[in-house]
């Protein structure tokens, strides 16, 4: 009997992994980089206390291009309030108790492959503000800023994807069927 509902249950399981992938929507490729503008902040360092700076660097640069409705628009807003960007950034450096500087670029950077919202962007050279804090020798974290894509919560905040946690209401009638 037990081993009919073990099968059972894969069975279900099986079939509703079918349909998820039958119902996810197609993935698109962006054709080129033109109109894209990209974040990459690259931390001072790999200690724990870089890596975090590097994200409250992050959550402090992101909402400033929320109004951004076009790739000149990010761009403009980027040329026009470079000094507010830097300004902000070196405001949470020293919140942090950090001595190092910030560095901002505008510039082409290469960018590995990526997937964001069902759109895969191949690697390649895209214009990008680099945000370098002090030595950036650290591992760094990046998305896009136009379109905006970078991931943020309902309220306008960034998701650290590290340690979003997912649900499934599937995984949790599983879990209760064997406890």
């Amino acid at each position: 009997m037990r081993k009919r509902m073990i099968l059972g249950l894969f069975l279900c399981l099986l079939c509703v992994l079918t349909v998820s992938k039958a119902a996810a929507p197609a993935m698109e490729t962006v054709a080129s980089a033109d109109g894209i503008l990209r974040l990459h902040v690259i931390a001072n360092s790999d200690s724990e206390a870089d890596q975090a700076v590097k994200l409250a660097v992050r959550d402090a640069i992101l909402p400033l291009f929320s109004r951004a409705e076009s790739y000149e628009d990010a761009r403009a807003f980027l040329l026009a309030h470079g000094k507010e960007l830097q300004d902000t950034a070196e405001a949470v450096l020293k919140e942090h108790g950090i001595a190092y500087g910030v560095q901002l670029s505008l510039g082409t950077e290469t960018f590995p492959e990526r997937v964001y919202d069902n759109t895969r962007f191949p690697a390649g050279a895209y214009d990008a503000l680099c945000v370098r804090l002090g030595n950036a020798a650290g591992h760094n974290w990046w998305c896009v800023l136009f379109p905006p894509l970078c991931i943020v919560s309902e309220t306008g905040e960034p998701v650290d994807l590290e340690h979003a946690e997912l649900e499934s209401v599937v995984w949790e009638w599983l879990r209760s069927l064997f406890s």
